[in-house]
């Protein structure tokens, strides 16, 4: 009978990605080895691979879990709200929220899946795919007059550019939370530059 896994074999697993995401994101996924993960880790390269088989399975296992947990917030943004407005604030909220605590998991899915193969490459890009697909039908809902023009994907990849540049340019210890910013984006999306409101915190230091 072969031995069971510890209590924290889970919670080490997870320990592994966020390193290894963090490494990735800073070294890339090329130039990173095993090696800087363990190390990262604290562990010895023997005991890594009792966790992870390889690098591409870190890989692997990092952008399928970063677009898997992006996939349950569109899921349970578009449950919590009925009306097409209500839902997209909701989804941009969650999504900016999300990525602000796994722009190193993000990063790794942007940057490095060139790197996945075959059926995992494909599988993992199909759920990206859904992702956007379910910002542009709510678009679509909004804005049923441009279907024709077939805008709603270009505009949904605007909105994404909008929310993915974020993380380039943000600081943690800058004036505006991250958490302030989806009203903001989502302000400026729907209604131009004069619908955009400051964040209560912020003005209220004014």
């Amino acid at each position: 009978m072969g031995r069971g896994r510890h209590a924290g074999y889970d919670g080490q697993r997870e320990l592994i990605l966020a390193r290894a995401a963090a490494l990735f994101a800073r070294g890339g996924y090329a130039g990173t080895s095993m090696n800087q993960v363990a190390e990262a880790c604290g562990l010895s390269k023997a005991t890594l691979y009792h966790y992870y088989r390889d690098k591409y399975e870190l890989l692997v296992s990092i952008a399928e879990g970063h677009v898997t947990r992006l996939q349950g917030i569109v899921d349970e943004a578009l449950a919590e709200e009925a009306a097409p407005a209500g839902q997209l604030r909701m989804l941009v909220r969650r999504l900016v929220e999300e990525y602000a605590n796994a722009q190193n998991e993000h990063r790794v899915l942007t940057e490095d899946v060139k790197f996945l193969e075959g059926d995992d490459r494909e599988r993992i890009l199909a759920k990206e795919r859904e992702v956007v697909a379910a910002f542009a039908r709510v678009v679509a809902a909004l804005r049923p007059d441009l279907q024709d023009a077939a805008m709603s994907t270009p505009l949904t990849m605007l909105l994404f550019g909008m929310v993915n540049w974020m993380f380039t340019w943000m600081r943690s210890d800058g004036p505006l939370a991250y958490e302030e910013m989806g009203p903001v984006v989502t302000d400026l999306f729907l209604g131009g530059l004069q619908a955009v409101q400051a964040p209560l915190r912020t003005a209220t230091l004014d």
